[in-house]
């Protein structure tokens, strides 16, 4: 068994499709548009099969999401670069680009090397080994 999907709310499906396919290779499908819900949404897959679909629709709830935030549910996103000098590079095209780098590269105390970062609408993203 694996996990297929995840999905996230997003504000602007455009800059947030740009974001993970400049940083994190992904590939998308084409625009899925339901004009009677006024749903739309993009599938991001990514080299290892799994996929991140975007999704957006008007009047949604602003919720806080934020490095520092205890709240449950889906915390973070973590992609694995496959070596610690990837994720130093990563985080640093990244801070170089503007993004917040919430977490300097480091070891966590279970073992991954890993930076964390926010992208565009401030979801978590772990870049680990």
């Amino acid at each position: 068994m694996k996990i297929e999907h995840i999905a996230i709310w997003v504000k602007d499906l455009e800059t947030m499709k740009t974001f993970y396919q400049t940083y994190f290779g992904a590939v998308s499908n084409e625009k899925y548009h339901n004009p009677v819900k006024h749903f739309q949404s993009y599938f991001l897959s990514f080299e290892n099969g799994c996929r991140l679909e975007i999704m957006n629709r008007p009047n949604l709830k602003e919720s806080e999401n934020s490095y520092d935030s205890q709240q449950f549910g889906i915390i973070h996103l973590a992609f694995s670069t496959g070596s610690k000098e990837k994720v130093d590079e990563l985080t640093e095209i990244l801070r170089k680009d503007g993004y917040t780098i919430a977490g300097e590269p480091r070891t966590t105390g279970d073992g991954y090397y890993e930076s964390v970062i926010l992208d565009p609408e401030n979801n978590i993203i772990e870049i680990t080994d």
